[in-house]
């Protein structure tokens, strides 16, 4: 599979990006982020991802989540959480994650962004 979404099926955001591939005829993967979450190679991967685009480990949390706030991971980073420890935590837990997690041929992103999902897709104009 070329494409491979983790979701949460309660998330809006989730819902409107499944309804964007729809849309755009896109054959995709699904996984439930929470029931399964990604591996930690999967993160590793992702990582990779964010990196080249400037961001580091911090942006693979869901910062807006009851869990991230319950387990104070704000202060945990603050703190000195190194990425090896963050990443599985990360793979331990999916309700941490930024959703939705989307790996998209050879490339990744996490939340949902149509203009990002545009050029990842290959999918403008269609």
């Amino acid at each position: 599979m070329q494409v491979k979404i983790y979701e949460y099926e309660k998330c809006s955001t989730c819902q409107k990006a499944l309804k964007f591939l729809d849309k755009k005829g896109v054959a995709y993967e699904r996984h439930s982020i929470v029931l399964s979450p990604p591996s930690l190679a999967d993160l590793k991967r992702m990582l990779a991802f964010v990196k080249a685009d400037g961001g580091t480990f911090r942006n693979l949390f869901n910062t807006s989540g009851v869990l991230y706030r319950e387990m104070q991971i704000a202060e945990k980073i603050k703190e000195g959480l190194s990425e090896g420890d963050a990443l599985k935590l990360l793979s331990e837990n999916g309700k941490l994650i930024k959703r939705p997690f989307l790996f998209a041929y050879n490339n990744g992103t996490v939340g949902f962004k149509s203009e990002i999902w545009n050029k990842l897709l290959h999918t403008k104009g269609r």
